[in-house]
């Protein structure tokens, strides 16, 4: 049995949670999040406490398991703490501020680029470590959002200009040989 589809789920105070057969609904502090779960997953609420079953032990069965139990312990946690991505601004004159919701890069580019946060994601900026923080209640879109920024300006390997995750490490290569 999949040791992270058999521990259960807690549900923490504040935190509602409607489970209609595969259809989980959870609404928290934080937000509402709602996923629909393959029907041959038995999910079951009792005493503060969700927990996932399955019916057999074929191996769609056995990946599907852990899964649901994860994605339902990820929205509880959302509605409930939220989540955040850290990221990483390097390079001369390179720096990030927030307008409103939207976020203003100057990375480089002739132009400023301007990322508009989609419903439940917000932004913060620490201009003096120059880092970004990337929030919201939806794991899924706050790892995406963090991708599209990191992808305005990637670190490149000379100089590790860019944007990058806070531990992310960037293997560096040497330049050109004629160089002393």
């Amino acid at each position: 049995m999949s040791r992270i589809g058999r521990m259960p789920v807690v549900i923490p105070k504040g935190v509602e949670v409607e489970i209609l057969g595969a259809n989980v609904r959870v609404k928290g502090p934080k937000g509402e999040l709602q996923h629909t779960f393959p029907a041959s997953m038995n999910i079951a609420m009792n005493e503060g406490v969700i927990e996932v079953k399955r019916d057999s032990d074929e191996r769609m069965q056995r990946s599907l398991h852990g899964m649901t139990r994860a994605l339902i312990n990820n929205m509880v946690v959302g509605v409930s703490t939220g989540f955040e991505k850290i990221l990483e601004i390097n390079g001369v004159g390179y720096r990030a501020e927030v307008e409103g919701k939207n976020l203003v890069l100057y990375v480089g580019y002739s132009h400023p680029v301007v990322m508009e946060p989609p419903t439940g994601i917000s932004f913060e900026v620490d201009s003096k470590t120059r880092q970004i923080k990337v929030m919201g209640y939806n794991k899924v879109m706050v790892g995406q959002v963090a991708a599209n920024i990191r992808k305005v300006r990637p670190p490149e390997p000379y100089k590790g200009k860019g944007i990058k995750y806070l531990k992310e490490k960037i293997r560096r290569k040497a330049g050109k040989a004629g160089k002393v």
